[in-house]
C-alpha cells in the first residue's frame, strides 16, 4: 500500500475516533446532564415530600395540643359553671329554707293543697310533705272530699306537698323542692353559661 493511501487510511480513522470520541463524550455529558437533572428533580421531590411531612406533623402536634388545651379550658369553665350554680342554688335553697318557717309558707302549702283536692276531685289519695309539716295534718286534711292519707317523704327536703291519687293515675308535685329543680334546670338552659 503507497504510503500516502496508509497516511490517508489513518487520518480517516483518526478523523472517524476522533468524531467518534467527540461524540462520545457529548453523549456522556448529555447523559451526565440528564442524571444530574433527574438527581435534581428527586431531591426536590424528596425535599418538597420531606417539608410536607415535617408540616403535617408539626401541624397534627398543634391540633393535638390545641385540642387538648380546649378541653382542659371546657372542663375548667364546666367545673366553674357547676360551681357558680351550685352557688347560686345552695343559696336559694337556704332561703327557701328560711321562708318554710313562715306563716306566708303555711298559707301556700294550704292554698297548693286546695288546687291539688279541686284537681283529684273527691277521689281518694295520699299527700306527701316534709316531716316538719306533718304538724299540718288536721288542716290539710279537710280541704279534701275523699279519704285522705298524708305521710312524711323523705325526698322532700325543703317542703311543699305532693299527692298521689291512684283511681286517678295522677301524682300532683307542689313541692319546692321540684319547682326549684324546675328553675336549676331553666337557669342552666337559659343563663347562657354554656361550655361549647
Amino acid at each position: 500500500m503507497p504510503k500516502n493511501t496508509t497516511d490517508n487510511f489513518l487520518q480517516a480513522i483518526k478523523k472517524y475516533a476522533k468524531t467518534q470520541k467527540t461524540a462520545m463524550q457529548d453523549e456522556v455529558r448529555q447523559l451526565k446532564t440528564e442524571r444530574l437533572k433527574e438527581a435534581e428533580e428527586k431531591a426536590k421531590l424528596d425535599s418538597q415530600r420531606l417539608i410536607k411531612e415535617t408540616l403535617n406533623e408539626k401541624r397534627s402536634r398543634q391540633t393535638a395540643q390545641l385540642a387538648k388545651k380546649t378541653q382542659e379550658g371546657q372542663r375548667e369553665l364546666f367545673v366553674a359553671r357547676s360551681a357558680m350554680v351550685k352557688d347560686i342554688f345552695d343559696a336559694a335553697e337556704k332561703k327557701l329554707m328560711e321562708y318554710t318557717i313562715s306563716d306566708a309558707y303555711a298559707e301556700k302549702l294550704f292554698a297548693n293543697a286546695k288546687e291539688i283536692a279541686d284537681l283529684f276531685d273527691g277521689n281518694d289519695c295520699v299527700l306527701y310533705v316534709n316531716e316538719r309539716d306533718i304538724k299540718y295534718s288536721d288542716k290539710l286534711t279537710d280541704l279534701f272530699q275523699g279519704n285522705v292519707k298524708i305521710e312524711s317523704d323523705a325526698t322532700i327536703k325543703i317542703g311543699g306537698i305532693k299527692a298521689f291519687c291512684e283511681s286517678m293515675g295522677m301524682i300532683a308535685d307542689e313541692t319546692l323542692d321540684s319547682k326549684l329543680e324546675e328553675q336549676r334546670e331553666w337557669f342552666v338552659e337559659n343563663s347562657n353559661l354554656r361550655v361549647l
